[in-house]
């Protein structure tokens, strides 16, 4: 959602070359085409963008593709005026990462933190920092322990905590005895100076492989979603300290949902998301929780107004949430929703 009230966002694919888009939509769904990737030759500027735009304090949106580039198509980060000026501002080259899938952190110094899905000296994904100008610099290399018991192919949003830190996940490593030895993911903290350290390492009862990062409730709680394990192995929902205690709030059951992905601590203190999948109608949900594990599902997606969404939700005003499917629509392409706590989908 950026200051000027529109939403902005990406396609993964299509556009006029293939390579994923950028676009802009009004809350009543005027959209608008910024920027199609792999305009450039070889698709020196980018291809196939996964996450969310962040805005920056100068007024400009960042993000990630996931490849292309001008140093070997690992990937770059960009940004990207309202208008649609895009600027890469680094083409990743594997030893300095490579495969961001994670949106982009806007850090209250003006600068910007995010991860790499792989490269890096362990060949297992890094956290970087990266200034407005492009300058990178890499903080963390992941599977840097013994059995990658640090963790390993960060997918999820970072954020920066009232403690001046940083949040995460891994995708996998941590406790390779579980999982089928590939480690169920953790969830980690970190310096601005790139100390890290695993609060939890998932073993499959309490979830494994979250897609999503964690939010920041009060008392400093983090909230944050698996996409699979628990108690039906479909995902939870899950709230741990920053000391690293872990309290399992919800376990899919595949007719509520599963696979979920991004959440949100919305104005009203309850936590929105999405599931990828299941649901009444096998096209993932909507599902609205208390921070204390009180859950309901708001809507399940049927196809006609989308189905499986990758991806969480923004708040907009009058508590409407917004969001997005990968698949579903008049196209079967994908759609941009917006829902209300009444359970109004448009």
């Amino acid at each position: 959602m950026g200051t000027d009230g529109n939403l902005y966002g990406t396609t993964v694919d299509g556009g006029s070359h293939h390579g994923g888009n950028i676009f802009k939509v009004t809350p009543k769904g005027q959209l608008t085409r910024l920027y199609n990737f792999c305009s450039q030759a070889a698709c020196a500027d980018g291809e196939y963008p996964v996450m969310a735009l962040v805005e920056g304090t100068d007024g400009n949106f960042y993000g990630t593709t996931q490849s292309g580039g001008t140093n070997g198509g690992w990937g770059t980060v960009f940004r990207i005026t309202p208008t649609g000026t895009l600027t890469t501002l680094h083409s990743f080259g594997g030893p300095d990462g490579a495969g961001p899938y994670s949106p982009l952190l806007v850090a209250g110094n003006g600068t910007f933190y995010g991860t790499t899905n792989g490269g890096g000296a362990g060949y297992s994904g890094t956290v970087y920092e990266i200034t407005s100008t492009g300058t990178l610099t890499t903080l963390y290399n992941f599977c840097s322990e013994q059995g990658c018991a640090d963790g390993q192919y960060p997918v999820g949003a970072l954020i920066m905590a009232s403690d001046g830190n940083i949040y995460g996940t891994t995708h996998a490593g941590g406790d390779y005895s579980a999982c089928n030895v590939d480690g169920c993911g953790t969830v980690f903290k970190m310096t601005l100076s790139g100390e890290l350290t695993t609060l939890i390492a998932f073993d499959t009862t309490d979830g494994e492989y979250p897609y999503s990062g964690v939010v920041e409730g009060p008392g400093q709680i983090f909230y944050g979603t698996t996409g699979g394990g628990g108690a039906s192995n479909v995902g939870t929902v899950y709230s741990i300290t920053g000391e690293g205690a872990l309290t399992t709030l919800h376990s899919f059951d595949v007719k509520d949902g599963a696979t979920p992905y991004g959440i949100l601590l919305a104005s009203d203190g309850k936590l929105y998301g999405t599931t990828e999948t299941r649901g009444a109608h096998f096209g993932g949900t909507v599902f609205r929780m208390t921070t204390d594990g009180t859950f309901s599902t708001v809507h399940s997606f049927d196809g006609s107004n989308g189905k499986n969404s990758y991806c969480g939700l923004v708040e907009g005003a009058k508590r409407v949430f917004y969001g997005t499917t990968y698949f579903g629509g008049t196209e079967n392409d994908g759609t941009v929703f917006s829902i209300s706590p009444e359970e109004s989908v448009e």
